[in-house]
This record gives C-alpha cells, structure tokens and sequence, in this order.
C-alpha cells in the first residue's frame, strides 16, 4: 500500500497537524482524502519524490567491509576473485 502525502489548502484554516503536512497509507483503490482527519478543514493531495533503492556499489562496499568476497565468472567452472 502506497504513503500518500497531504497538506491543508488555506493555513488560516488549518491545525497544527494538517498545516504542515501529514502521511497516510492508503489502498490503491481509496478515494484521496477531502478533508483532514483531526479538524475537518480541507486538505489536498502532494506529489511527492518515489523512495528508489540504495545503489549496487554501496551494497558492494558493505558486503566487502563484512568480510564477504564476490567472485566473476571467467568461463566454465573458473572465477576470479574480486575483493
């Protein structure tokens, strides 16, 4: 289920919760929130940036700091070590 973010449209009619931004999980097939939950003033949805996954150098790094090797394959049945 995707984290939706929500901010209240006018500051003047919102409460310490809707005025600076709140998440909300919600299924795919929910409606976007109209209002906010606490004070029932109205809120829009934000866009917001998609979390990406950490880079394949920096899984690299922690798995040679832990003491594991990685190994490439040279042909059938060779390999070479790498760290």
């Amino acid at each position: 289920m995707p984290i939706y973010e929500y901010k209240a449209k006018s500051a003047t009619q919102s409460c310490p919760h809707c005025g600076a931004g709140f998440d909300l999980l919600q299924k795919l097939a929910d409606p976007p929130l109209a209002i906010c939950p606490q004070c029932g003033a109205p809120v829009s949805k934000q866009i917001s940036a998609p979390a990406v996954g950490g880079s394949k150098s920096a899984l690299d790094d922690r798995a040679k700091a832990a003491g594991f090797h990685k190994l490439k394959k040279l042909g059938k049945g060779e390999y070479e070590k790498q760290y």
